[in-house]
C-alpha cells in the first residue's frame, strides 16, 4: 500500500519517557516529509502543547497538521490557519462540572494559554498544565468553577485514580447522553468533549480537506484516546509499551517510545 499520511500521538508514542523526540526518529520523519507525505500530530494536547513538537519536526515547512483536543480543532501548520473547531455549548459547562462534585474528582478545562483547575493540590491537573506549556488558574471550588466558566471551552478533564474512573465512565457517558463523547485519554483522566470528537473523526474531516483516502494513512498510539483512529487507519500501529486494549485494536505493533518505534514503522512502510 502507498500510505501518504502518518497520524502520531505525541505523549507515549512520538516522545520518549523523558517527553523528548530522539534524534533517529526526527530524521526518519523529516525524510517522510521530504518524500512528499504528510505528518500529522493527534494528540489531546492543546495547540500550545503540540507546537513545540510541530516545530521541531517542521510541519510548517513541509505542510503537516496539528490534531490538538483528540481533533476538537485542525490546524494547517503551514498557514498557522484553524481549519475545524468544535466547542462544548456553554449550557453545558454547568452540568459537567456538577459531575466532577457528584464523583467526587479534580476537573482541567482551558482558557486561553492557561489551565483552569479545581484544585491546584491535583498532581494530574499539574500535569497537564505543564504538560502543555500552559499557567495555572487555580480556582477555590467547584462552585467557583461553575461560576467561572461561562465561555465556551474544548473539553473538559475529570482527574482522579484510574480504576474509579474506569467505573464511573460509563455513568458519566449515559448522563452526557449521545451529543457529548465521553472516553479515557490516560487511566487518571476522563474527558468529555463534542459529540463526533476523536480521532478518528478528525482524520476523517482532514482526509476530505487533503484528498487523501482512508487506506494511505498509518496511525499510531499507546492509549485508551488512540483506539478510534487506529482502528480506522489503513494501518493502525500500536506502541510495544501500549495499553493491551490498544494492541488488540491495532493491525501491527512496532517497538516501544523509547526504542525508536514511530521511526520504524515510517522505515518500513513509508520510505522508499
Amino acid at each position: 500500500m502507498n500510505y501518504r499520511m502518518i497520524v502520531l500521538d505525541l505523549d507515549g508514542t512520538l516522545t520518549n519517557s523523558e517527553k523528548k523526540i530522539t534524534p533517529k526518529t526526527r530524521e526518519v520523519l523529516i525524510k517522510v516529509q521530504r518524500q512528499g507525505n504528510l505528518v500529522v500530530l493527534a494528540s489531546g494536547r492543546t495547540p500550545y502543547g503540540i507546537r513545540p513538537v510541530a516545530e521541531e519536526l517542521r510541519l510548517e515547512k513541509y505542510g503537516g497538521y496539528m490534531l490538538p483536543f483528540n481533533g476538537g480543532v485542525m490546524i494547517d501548520c503551514r498557514t498557522g490557519r484553524e481549519i475545524f473547531s468544535r466547542m462544548l455549548p456553554v449550557e453545558s459547562n454547568r452540568k459537567i462540572i456538577g459531575l466532577a462534585k457528584t464523583y467526587s474528582v479534580h476537573l482541567v478545562t482551558y482558557e486561553g494559554q492557561s489551565a483552569v483547575i479545581s484544585d491546584p493540590s491535583c498532581p494530574h491537573s499539574l500535569f497537564e498544565a505543564r504538560n502543555n506549556h500552559l499557567a495555572v488558574h487555580a480556582m477555590e471550588s467547584i462552585d467557583a468553577m461553575q461560576d467561572y466558566v461561562n465561555f465556551p471551552v474544548p473539553k473538559f478533564l475529570l482527574c482522579g485514580d484510574g480504576d474509579y474512573l474506569e467505573k464511573v465512565e460509563p455513568e458519566v457517558r449515559d448522563i452526557m447522553g449521545g451529543e457529548f463523547s465521553v472516553y479515557r485519554s490516560d487511566p487518571f483522566f476522563l474527558e468529555v468533549l463534542p459529540a463526533g470528537v476523536d480521532k478518528a473523526s478528525s482524520i476523517e474531516r482532514l482526509l476530505k480537506f487533503t484528498g487523501l483516502e482512508r487506506e494511505q494513512v498509518i496511525a499510531c498510539g499507546d492509549a485508551y484516546n488512540d483506539i478510534s483512529m487506529i482502528r480506522y487507519a489503513g494501518l493502525g500501529v500500536a506502541m510495544e509499551n501500549a495499553l493491551p486494549a490498544v494492541k488488540e485494536a491495532a493491525d501491527y505493533v512496532t517497538l516501544s517510545n523509547d526504542e525508536d518505534g514511530v521511526a520504524a514503522v515510517a522505515e518500513k512502510f513509508m520510505l522508499l
